[in-house]
């Protein structure tokens, strides 16, 4: 009997080495390679096209004789989600949402899966770390009804697709990749072999059966999605989850979208009955700004294509030790560096043994040009 092959595949970029290194010679991460099978690629045939319902071949149809009125955006009641998507879910997208453990992921799905049930059509929200149980327990703490909302306790691949054939929903909710496993690969849920099939085959069904498909993303320990960049790839839209737990507002931005604007991003308040949109984050972020204070400013920021305004905090204190400190939270420390260098060489201002903190009150992060000022 022929040995099954195997490769190490690093599980930071995806490179793969005949046997186990240490290090990754392309990205760097240490001990990241694991022992993968190899899956036996099919012999390579012209056949059915992988987008198209049926599994009929594909033809080229001339541009103007593609109709656009089935791709509509779809809203899904929540105003601040429907900005950050571009205006809505476009029919057949494959969105992305990380962030980090805890932040509101899950909970914003849910009351995003109730509200579209209401008023588009029904609803699979496949749970592969809660059981229905868990899921309706949230449900009916943020005060979900009765809409067409179907749960599915399920990590595997092939049976979710099979209950999305046959539900036909008009969204999929899939909680979340790193979780889902396929019977073709023998690695483990979460590697990097399986989040690329999962997603591919999401992708697959999402583009052939003109279905909306969202992905709930885990991250690492620097904030980026876990798992292979290529699975930023495959998606039409990333969507990061943002906030500090001490803080009650959550921020999701946009950082790829094929179908809208990448600087949009959406403001929510953490309650104990789910998020509720904040229509006027201005508002929020200067709340509790006292008047007439040194060191405080409002920066209008643009982010998408609304303005909004933060405050920026600033410090300035004699250092008791030799080198001073350059501190920001919020905005990049080299411009604080640079503004410093600036103030010294053109202002006159004695800075070079002060210590000096930057802070955007809030938690949010900002890189508007105009904030140097």
């Amino acid at each position: 009997m022929k040995a099954a092959k195997t490769v190490f595949v690093c599980q930071e970029c995806g490179s793969q080495a005949p046997k186990w290194m240490g290090r990754c010679a392309d990205c760097g991460a240490w001990n990241s390679f694991v022992e993968e099978r190899v899956a036996e690629a099919a012999p390579a045939t012209a056949g059915a096209s992988r987008y198209t319902p049926g599994g009929l071949a594909a033809t080229a149809r001339l541009y103007e004789d593609v109709d656009v009125a089935s791709a509509t955006r779809l809203s899904t009641g929540i105003d601040e989600f429907d900005r950050v998507l571009g205006g809505g879910i476009v029919p057949g997208s494959l969105v992305l949402l990380g962030g980090e453990p805890g932040i509101g992921k899950s909970t914003l799905l849910l009351q995003a899966a109730a509200r579209f049930a209401e008023t588009c059509g029904a609803v699979l929200y496949s749970s592969g770390e809660e059981s229905e149980h868990q899921v309706k327990l949230r449900g009916e703490r943020l005060g979900v009804g009765r809409p067409r909302l179907y749960l599915l306790s399920e990590t595997c691949l092939e049976r979710i697709l099979e209950e999305v054939a046959r539900l036909r929903p008009a969204l999929v909710i899939v909680d979340s990749v790193q979780t889902v496993f396929s019977l073709k690969l023998q690695s483990a849920p979460g590697s990097i072999g399986q989040v690329r099939e999962a997603a591919t085959q999401l992708l697959f069904a999402a583009k052939g059966q003109n279905v909306p498909v969202f992905l709930v993303g885990h991250v690492t320990k620097d904030g980026s999605i876990a798992g292979p960049k290529a699975l930023e790839h495959v998606v039409d839209t990333v969507l990061y989850f943002e906030g500090e737990h001490h803080h009650a507002h959550r921020i999701v931005r946009a950082v790829k979208n094929r179908f809208g604007a990448v600087s949009e991003l959406g403001v929510f308040e953490m309650t104990g009955s789910g998020l509720h949109p904040v229509p006027n984050p201005s508002a929020l972020f200067l709340a509790e700004r006292p008047a007439a204070t040194p060191g405080s400013a409002v920066v209008c920021c643009m982010e998408g294509s609304r303005p909004i305004l933060v405050e920026v905090q600033a410090l300035v204190s004699t250092s008791a030790f030799g080198n001073a400190r350059r501190t920001a939270i919020g905005i990049d420390v080299n411009r604080v560096s640079l503004l410093i260098a600036v103030l010294e060489k053109r202002a006159g201002l004695a800075l070079v043994g002060e210590d000096v903190f930057v802070n955007v009150a809030g938690g949010i992060t900002i890189d508007e040009p105009a904030a140097d000022l």
